[in-house]
């Protein structure tokens, strides 16, 4: 059960005033499916994925659910760039109550996927975008969600690092679901069931992949 109960979502304007992603929103996700998020841009997807993560709070109402559900998947802007990418990850598993042996475990996965080497021990800030986009993948990945929430899926790296990380997502997603933001319509026939159609502050389900996509396409 994924539950939005009168959400308001605003943004200061330059200009003056508020733009409003939503107000007084209420939806219910559909439940045991995977969902990809479409929509232009602009149409408030990754605003919505922020909230559900907990990343970013409502204005007023809130969101209820008894599932477990992921940070955005490969998010780099919650890493503190003076620590090493060891130091994030031991600092993110303390946050989801890992310690000891079972903490060193997450730390190790994540050394081991991102391939850094020595670079897994230097401070965050030293990194290429695609060094943190590894750290971030590979963190993600490490614990087990109900949710997996992907803005913009595409994987990192060069071709055989892509394999690994699409690997990686089919072992997950074979005992999880993802609530997926993606422009790419392959991706979203891959990895959804149904399509959420984002615009103008309203949503509308499509339990059919193909019509979903043809209505963001313009072709329905």
């Amino acid at each position: 059960m994924i539950k939005l109960i009168n959400l308001t979502k605003s943004y200061p304007l330059f200009s003056g005033g508020r733009h409003y992603v939503f107000k007084n929103f209420t939806f219910e996700f559909p439940e045991n499916c995977s969902i990809g998020l479409m929509g232009y841009n602009g149409a408030g997807k990754s605003t919505l994925m922020r909230l559900l993560s907990g990343a970013e709070l409502p204005d007023s109402g809130k969101i209820i659910t008894n599932k477990k559900l992921s940070w955005p998947l490969g998010l780099n802007g919650a890493f503190q760039g003076s620590l090493t990418a060891r130091d994030n990850a031991k600092f993110v598993a303390r946050v989801y109550g890992y310690k000891g042996k079972e903490l060193q475990e997450k730390v190790k996965f994540v050394e081991d996927f991102a391939e850094l080497g020595k670079f897994f021990d230097e401070p965050m800030k030293t990194y290429s975008s695609g060094m943190s986009a590894r750290i971030a993948f590979g963190l993600s990945m490490a614990f087990d969600f109900d949710y997996y929430l992907i803005d913009e899926a595409g994987a990192v790296g060069d071709p055989k690092f892509r394999a690994k990380s699409v690997k990686l997502y089919k072992e997950r997603l074979s005992k999880s679901k993802v609530i997926m933001v993606s422009h790419n319509v392959a991706e979203i026939k891959e990895w959804c069931d149904k399509i959420i159609y984002m615009k103008n502050g309203q949503i509308t389900v499509y339990d059919d992949v193909d019509e979903g996509i043809a209505v963001y396409q313009g072709k329905a």
